[in-house]
């Protein structure tokens, strides 16, 4: 996990060091820069070392020196590609990115689509620069085309420091300075299974998820999980503490909340290193510039659910550098309470694609930018390729079932053997819900900012639809946490349900 920053064109160094600066934190392990020849790009890379933690710096370059590649992220099928590629390049690094860039020697662009992991890398390959995202898009990148330039970087502040007109790399697609962008990977719309035998979709699910989770164990540092004592986080923790002997699990929220005394039901039951970590109110408001500037948005939902992300992140910091998560499950098994509200099961599986479609800047976005104001690296087991198309197979009255229905019915089936009962059959909470952060931002914003304050600060922002005084709040912080903020107001996210 790294911070990546660069520009394909006739530039100076000095900028892109000023990207690198910007993003320091998403690397503080180690710093490095490419500089073609002709100088007509530079790759710039700040470094997580998490796979060849003494080898594994970047760039990494070609036996010829001709194709120089950065990346951020993970790999989770090197350990088959390596083997053979080995047979007819040399690796200089035991690095997942290394397999990647031989990968691309061997099959050009096309190589992008025999990647299963989370990234977002570059290669400068002699008079050619190619850049890629994930499917999902689990990790960020975004790009401006500036005086015939390609600026590009793992978050919005390091470009916007140069840049006006800043766009979000599409997840799924690559880019090449000789052909421009090309999708190669777009969310299957597999019809469900409205036959299937309910047993065999219950194993297949097991089987799946745990598949998931184990390729995503692959570290070379400390690897724990966060555990907010829900139905997702405690999954993960339960499949992942099957295959270590020891596993730090963390928790926090408000003092007496529903999520810190699940997760110590859930640590005990497992047996995990468990830690958690009490928010105070005062604490909370304090740290909003600061939650703010990292996760870079306003909008109500995420900094809400932004809080208790960047306090469980500080805490994992202390003990691991790898972190599972549960982010995904709502999305594949209709978790949210607005779900129930949609009149058809067609309609359902249309919006939940929409969802998972939409999870590239919001959820997951928050997930990387708090882990990674920690240093630390974010994994989202159930957004793995083959769960998400088992996810579309399962047909919606198994999602929702029961009257009233029941949230992640087949998702709660399949695991009900593995953890406590109480918390298989716990209320669906979210992780801003769960912690008691609404309740603590309820009660301590609420001088902060009065409706009739809200509506003048609405009027005085028309274009930005601010839905409530917490968000004109959180919008009035994010203008003042940035040097430019109107060039990275286009690219703020919105959480939103769809209704029907």
């Amino acid at each position: 996990m790294c911070g990546i920053a660069g520009i394909w064109g006739q530039t100076e160094q000095t900028n892109v060091e000023a990207m690198m600066k910007s993003i320091i934190h998403r690397g503080p392990d180690a710093k490095g820069i490419f500089t073609v020849p002709n100088g007509s790009g530079i790759l710039g890379h700040q470094r997580l070392s998490i796979m060849d933690v003494d080898g594994g710096d970047q760039p990494i370059y070609s036996k010829a020196n001709t194709q120089a590649i950065i990346g951020n992220g993970e790999i989770y099928n090197y350990p088959k590609l390596q083997p053979e590629l080995a047979k007819k390049y040399k690796f200089l690094t035991k690095s997942d990115t290394e397999a990647v860039l031989h990968l691309y020697e061997e099959k050009n662009t096309t190589a992008v689509g025999e990647l299963d992991g989370m990234f977002a890398f570059a290669i400068i390959d002699d008079n050619k620069f190619i850049a890629a995202r994930d499917p999902i898009g689990i990790k960020p990148l975004y790009y401006s085309e500036k005086d015939g330039n390609f600026w590009f970087a793992s978050e919005l502040k390091a470009i916007t420091q140069f840049c006006e007109n800043v766009e979000e790399f599409p997840p799924g697609h690559f880019f090449s300075s000789e052909t421009g962008f090309s999708q190669y990977y777009s969310l299957p719309d597999i019809p469900p299974e409205l036959d299937a035998n309910v047993d065999e979709l219950l194993q297949e699910i097991r089987e799946t998820v745990e598949a998931s989770v184990v390729k995503r164990l692959m570290s070379d540092v400390p690897l724990g999980a966060f555990l907010s004592g829900g139905l997702d986080s405690s999954i993960i923790a339960a499949i992942a503490k099957k295959h270590k002997s020891e596993l730090h699990t963390f928790s926090v929220g408000i003092a007496g909340s529903k999520d810190i005394n699940a997760a110590r039901l859930v640590s005990d039951y497992l047996g995990t290193i468990h830690h958690e970590y009490i928010i105070t109110p005062e604490e909370a408001i304090a740290k909003l510039p600061e939650i703010i500037y990292y996760l870079e948005s306003f909008d109500q939902d995420l900094v809400r659910s932004g809080i208790p992300c960047y306090f469980t992140s500080r805490l994992a910091s202390e003990y691991v550098k790898v972190i599972l998560t549960g982010e995904g499950a709502d999305e594949l098994f209709a978790g949210y309470t607005y779900y129930k509200d949609i009149p058809s099961d067609d309609t359902l599986h249309r919006e939940l694609r929409r969802s998972v479609n939409s999870l590239h800047n919001i959820n997951l976005q928050r997930v990387d930018r708090l882990t990674m104001a920690h240093s630390i690296e974010g994994r989202v087991p159930f957004l793995d390729l083959k769960m998400i198309e088992l996810g579309q197979k399962v047909p919606a009255h198994l999602k929702l079932k029961g009257t009233p229905p029941v949230e992640k019915w087949i998702l709660r089936k399949a695991f009900e053997d593995i953890l406590p009962e109480e918390i298989v059959w716990r209320k669906k909470e979210q992780f801003d819900e769960g912690s008691g952060t609404v309740d603590l931002l309820t009660e301590t914003l609420k001088d902060v900012m009065n409706e009739q304050q809200a509506q003048q600060y609405q009027k005085e922002h028309p274009d930005i639809k601010l839905r409530s005084a917490e968000e004109c709040y959180y919008h009035q912080i994010f203008m003042k946490a940035f040097d430019k903020p109107d060039a990275l107001l286009t690219n703020v996210a919105r959480w939103a349900e769809t209704r029907f």
